[in-house]
C-alpha cells in the first residue's frame, strides 16, 4: 500500500520481528526502510534488517523509547509512521488470522484462543475478523475466550484486567527475554481489553522460566521449536487448565509468533556448554513422551 500510495521512505519501531518483515517488504518494493530497535533485539533481527538493506538505529531502551525517535524525526526525515495501529493496513493483514481460523475449522470458531499480547495487533484484528464474518453471515454469535498472555516482567494489560481498568499504565523497568512481549504500553490497549472481556476471557502473565520451559518441553514432546512469546502461551495454558478456568475437552487454538532459531540467546541460557563442549542435560527438565 505504501507504493501504491508513493510512499518512499518509512519508518519503524520494533522489538524485532515487525521491522524484519517491515524491512523485506521495503527492500522488494525499493522504498526506504528506517528501523528504530532496542539494542539488546535478537541478533538474528538486527542481522535480517541489515541484510535486507534497511537502515537500523540501535536505541538504548525500550520499544517506547523507539518509539519517540520515530515520532521525532519522521516530519523531518520524511518517514511514514507504520508503528502499530498509527495506519489502517497492518489490523488488515493480521485479520486474515481470524478469517484463516474459521475458513480451516469449518465456519465453527474455537473455545479459547491464546495470543501472545505485546502490542496486541493479532488480538485485535481476530476480532475484527469475528465481527465481520457474523455480518456476512457465515458463523454466528458465539465467540472465543480470548487470553492475552504477557510475562511477569512486562504486563500491563495483565495488571489493567484485573483492576477492571479501561487503559493500561506504563509498566516501569520492563524485562523479559520474549522480546516481543516487551512492550510496556500497548497504544491498543482498550481494544484488547475490551475483546478479552467481551469474550469471557482473560489476561494472564507467565514468567521467563516458565516459557522457556514450556518452549523446550513443546519442542522435544512435538518437534515444534517455537519462538518465547509462542511458548508463554502453552505455559499460561498449563496454569489455567490447572486452575480450572479451562477445561481439557475445550476445543483451544494457540498462536505462536515465530521461530524459536530466531531467539537462541534466550534458549541458550537453558542449555550451557560444558568445558568438553555437550551442553547440559537440564537436570530433568525434558520428560520423554
Amino acid at each position: 500500500m505504501a507504493r501504491e500510495l508513493g510512499i518512499r521512505k518509512v519508518a519503524i519501531p520494533s522489538a524485532g520481528n515487525a521491522a524484519s518483515a517491515l524491512a523485506a517488504y521495503a527492500a522488494a518494493a525499493g522504498i526506504e526502510a528506517h528501523i528504530f530497535m532496542p539494542r539488546d533485539v535478537p541478533q538474528s533481527n538486527y542481522i535480517e534488517c541489515l541484510a535486507f538493506g534497511a537502515r537500523v538505529t540501535l536505541v538504548d531502551g525500550l520499544i517506547s523509547d523507539c518509539a519517540k525517535r520515530v515520532a521525532a524525526g519522521k516530519d523531518a526525515h520524511g518517514w511514514f509512521d507504520v508503528s502499530t495501529l498509527k495506519e489502517p493496513y497492518r489490523i488488515e493483514g493480521k485479520k486474515t488470522m481470524g478469517y484463516e481460523l474459521a475458513e480451516q475449522l469449518h465456519w465453527e470458531l474455537p473455545d479459547t484462543i491464546f495470543y501472545p499480547t505485546g502490542g496486541g495487533v493479532g488480538l485485535i484484528g481476530m476480532w475484527k475478523a469475528f465481527e465481520e464474518l457474523e455480518t456476512l453471515g457465515w458463523i454466528g454469535s458465539r465467540r472465543p475466550k480470548m487470553i492475552a498472555v504477557q510475562v511477569t516482567g512486562c504486563q500491563p494489560v495483565v495488571r489493567a484486567f484485573e483492576r477492571g481498568e479501561p487503559r493500561s499504565e506504563f509498566w516501569e523497568n520492563a524485562w523479559t527475554v520474549a522480546a516481543g512481549l516487551r512492550v510496556p504500553k500497548p497504544l491498543g490497549d482498550f481494544l484488547i481489553l475490551d475483546a478479552v472481556r467481551a469474550s469471557g476471557g482473560t489476561a494472564i502473565a507467565v514468567s521467563d522460566a516458565e516459557l522457556i520451559e514450556a518452549g523446550i518441553r513443546l519442542a522435544s514432546q512435538e518437534g515444534m521449536f517455537v519462538c518465547p512469546e509462542g511458548a508463554a502461551c502453552l505455559a499460561a495454558l498449563d496454569k489455567l487448565l490447572a486452575g480450572g478456568f479451562l477445561k481439557a475437552s475445550e476445543r483451544i487454538v494457540i498462536y505462536n509468533t515465530g521461530a524459536g532459531l530466531k531467539y537462541l540467546e534466550a534458549y541458550s541460557t537453558r542449555f550451557p556448554r560444558t568445558a568438553g563442549g555437550e551442553a547440559d542435560k537440564l537436570g530433568g527438565l525434558i520428560t520423554p513422551r
